[in-house]
């Protein structure tokens, strides 16, 4: 059986789904941006939370700015170039926030989501929330409805499911992604990762695409991370088998799986300087994509895009590495 929990707790009003059976569970927070906040997973009465999140909600007002652990990519994903564009015959700027001189990040990764429904039987518990947009930056002056689905299911199974409609007049164009920081020991170094990439999107300096795709062939196996540096985005195989990506602490004995469907046909991997932590970042589309064009939906009056992604941590105790 699965259940569905309330707590407050350093500032935060959580939503607990948790798996009775197991004790798992995985905590949102709908006020902030409907970010998850713990997967956690239970084995011999020790519980492991895979997910680096904010320790209290002043740190999440204080911080998302600097680290968006976790947050909602909507409706723009990574840097816009001088979070400027053009849709239509119009230029656009975002004035909400800018990284040096670029937008990051989309606009509501710090917004309150609404609690539309909750369910929780004998093989699920999830709760859907929901963000009503209404062209508060002029930067993106549309409306839409962000609606975000986590749902928790047996063998340690968490899926996010967002849906973006259309609640304006004329066309606007959308992208969606996750933020999340995913640690499973003391140093991202001991970790081993392994995902399905075709090529890497090639940056400038400014971390923006220059246009072009180059083979990469490095993590298609798995792969001790090391000392290496990554802020970079990758195109998935999605005709490869699942998982399309793998984080694993061979010593620990746990790994994190990555189950994108075709919604997501991006990675995008960055190690922060302290290394405590990884981010690991399902994409529709590539960074500047209102400029590139590169995966960007473009939705018509009352017309709605879906996508989708689920985690799955895995104890490998239980199996032969």
């Amino acid at each position: 059986m699965f259940s569905i929990h309330k707590k407050n707790e350093s500032g935060f009003d959580k939503i607990i789904l948790k798996n009775d059976v197991t004790n798992n569970y995985a905590a949102v927070i709908p006020a902030c941006g409907a970010i998850l906040h713990e997967f956690v997973v239970e084995d011999n009465n020790e519980k492991t939370n895979v997910i680096d999140s904010y320790h209290s909600l002043d740190e999440f007002k204080n911080e998302v700015e600097k680290g968006f652990k976790g947050c909602k990519l909507s409706p723009f994903v990574c840097r816009m170039n001088q979070g400027k564009y053009r849709f239509g015959e119009n230029e656009y700027t975002v004035q909400k926030h800018l990284m040096g001189n670029h937008a990051i990040h989309g606009l509501l990764y710090d917004r309150p989501f609404s609690v539309e429904s909750e369910t929780a039987n004998a093989t699920e518990a999830s709760v859907t929330m929901k963000y009503e947009y209404r062209a508060e930056d002029p930067g993106y002056p549309f409306n839409y409805d962000c609606i975000v689905t986590w749902q928790l299911e047996a063998e340690n199974k968490l899926t996010v499911i967002t849906e973006c409609i259309n609640k304006d007049e004329g066309l606007i164009p959308m992208q969606d992604g996750w933020h999340p920081y995913f640690k499973l020991g003391d140093t991202i170094n001991d970790l081993d990762v392994e995902f399905q990439g075709k090529q890497m999107v090639e940056f400038n300096t400014e971390l923006l695409p220059t246009g072009n795709l180059v083979d990469y062939t490095r993590f298609s196996g798995i792969e001790k991370l090391g000392d290496r540096f990554l802020d970079n985005c990758f195109t998935l195989d999605t005709q490869e088998c699942q998982p399309l990506c793998v984080l694993r602490n061979s010593e620990k004995k746990i790994e994190v799986q990555f189950f994108p469907d075709e919604s997501y046909p991006f990675l995008q991997i960055y190690t922060p300087p302290h290394r405590k932590s990884i981010a690991i970042e399902n994409l529709s589309g590539a960074p500047d994509g209102f400029n590139n064009a590169i995966g960007v939906v473009t939705l018509e009056p009352g017309q709605s895009a879906l996508f989708k992604t689920s985690y799955k941590i895995l104890l490998l105790e239980k199996f032969k590495l």
